[in-house]
């Protein structure tokens, strides 16, 4: 009566709202919930499933889709349920976001604004499946667009403020600088908009930046946040949901689209005429 969940981390705020709901449901149908951290580490979160799958769980919830060969080989040889979340995947049982389509909606309200001049400061793709497929959609957008490669530069860092602070130093000591940043997580913009007020830098004025995630504090940034919101508490009660139905013997779908919406807010501006 146990079921097992591994994430990245529980430093994003979004991580741990999920896990919270899922919990909730799961206890109310009588399961008790084993959590683990993989750290953004391949071999660590294989170990942790190995360790998962030893104690007996009967069902286990992954966070993307991008896992060393042995997670799946692990959950297929035991005949555990398992759903990839966060993302949609076209091979395995998933419950998220397109995130192909996040970046393009970033990258398409910016262009619509008249930006011309891109920075994405991205978490680091090797480690995020979710960052990549994110990023791929920003650069589909802006080459379909018309922004030429030379006016979208890229920096991937981890996801702290810090990293978002020295990614967007970066950024702005280039030249011409970008009049948008793209930041792949809220916390990376809040270490951007930290860095513009140290650097005398105005937002939205002389650069506009954007977040994902929506976490509570992006309200209440100076100025605040435009980012997309994305539902963490949906995902946690979808997969429960999944998981629950699989174990039951129920009939469930195996890939659940969760949508996610543009929040617009104080720090996206029209690009002015003199930074185009």
């Amino acid at each position: 009566m146990t079921i097992g969940a591994i994430v990245p981390t529980l430093q994003e705020s979004n991580f741990s709202t999920g896990i919270n709901v899922l919990q909730q449901r799961l206890n109310k149908a009588g399961y008790t919930l084993l959590l683990a951290s993989s750290n953004y580490d391949q071999a660590e979160e294989l170990q942790q499933v190995r360790a998962l799958a030893a104690h007996g769980v009967a069902g286990m919830l992954l966070v993307g889709s991008r896992h060393a060969p042995g997670v799946y080989e692990i959950l297929s040889t035991k005949r555990i349920p398992f759903v990839n979340t966060w993302v949609l995947d076209e091979v395995h049982p998933c419950v998220g976001f397109d995130n192909h389509e996040i970046g393009e909606t970033l990258a398409n309200f910016l262009l619509d604004l008249g930006h011309r001049r891109f920075g994405v400061i991205a978490q680091e793709s090797p480690q995020s499946d979710r960052a990549a497929k994110r990023v791929a959609g920003i650069h589909e957008a802006l080459t379909a667009r018309g922004v030429p490669p030379a006016q979208q530069q890229l920096i991937e860092r981890s996801h702290t403020i810090v990293d978002g602070q020295l990614a967007f130093q970066a950024l702005m000591e280039t030249s011409p600088r970008p009049t948008a940043v793209i930041c792949g997580t809220d916390t990376l913009a809040f270490g951007a908009i930290v860095q513009a007020a140290s650097m005398g830098i105005r937002v939205p004025d002389d650069v506009s930046i954007t977040g994902i995630n929506d976490v509570e504090f992006a309200a209440h940034l100076s100025p605040s946040l435009t980012t997309i919101r994305l539902s963490a508490d949906e995902i946690g009660q979808r997969a429960a949901d999944y998981l629950l139905g699989r174990i039951e013997g129920r009939s469930v779908v195996a890939k659940t689209r969760v949508a996610f919406s543009l929040i617009v807010r104080g720090s996206t501006a029209k690009v002015s005429r003199k930074k185009r």
